[in-house]
């Protein structure tokens, strides 16, 4: 019977030469490649003291941008959550009143803004659904913590503060966004 694949091989059952049943050539091949492997240069680098660079593209912890008045960026419109694949993203929006017009641009603003850290794949796709520029991925890494509930990051902790302002513009002009 034919087969349907073609991948059908012919397996060969010579007899084994001596040299072979010593298995002293595939010996000498692992071990070859074992020194070739310990004689490389290492790629591992002392943490705390060293730090790799990251490249521009890198996506690491979120942060929720300001306007140059200080006010938020984000409006609530929910398209991040909506994008994100992940499901990571959760938020529930308020209308803004008079007395609040200085902390947020909009009419509507974000009451609650939270993203799930453990489930967040950081694509991107929150960053780029975004209309306002509001969210955007830094090159800063999450810090690891010891209990699920503390990477729900909440807007105490991903919103920018107004006297220490992060450094999104790698990341802002690589192309896809418009200049502000």
């Amino acid at each position: 019977m034919e087969s349907l694949t073609n991948r059908k091989k012919v397996v060969s059952d010579k007899p084994m030469t001596f040299m072979e049943k010593l298995y002293i050539p595939a010996i000498l091949k692992g071990m070859m490649v074992t020194l070739k492997h310990m004689l490389k240069r290492r790629k591992t680098v002392k943490y705390p003291e060293e730090t790799r660079t990251f490249a521009p593209i890198y996506r690491g912890m979120h942060v929720l941008k300001r306007d140059e008045q200080g006010r938020e960026n984000c409006t609530a419109c929910g398209l991040c959550a909506v994008a994100c694949p992940a499901e990571a993203i959760t938020m529930t929006s308020a209308e803004r009143t008079k007395d609040q017009m200085h902390l947020y641009r909009e009419e509507k603003y974000a009451v609650t803004y939270e993203i799930n850290m453990l489930r967040c794949i950081f694509c991107g796709l929150c960053e780029e659904a975004c209309p306002k520029e509001a969210v955007f991925l830094t090159d800063r890494l999450v810090p690891t913590q010891f209990e699920r509930d503390e990477f729900i990051y909440g807007k105490d902790k991903l919103v920018e503060s107004v006297d220490n302002r992060i450094d999104i513009t790698k990341r802002q002009f690589t192309g896809k966004r418009t200049k502000i």
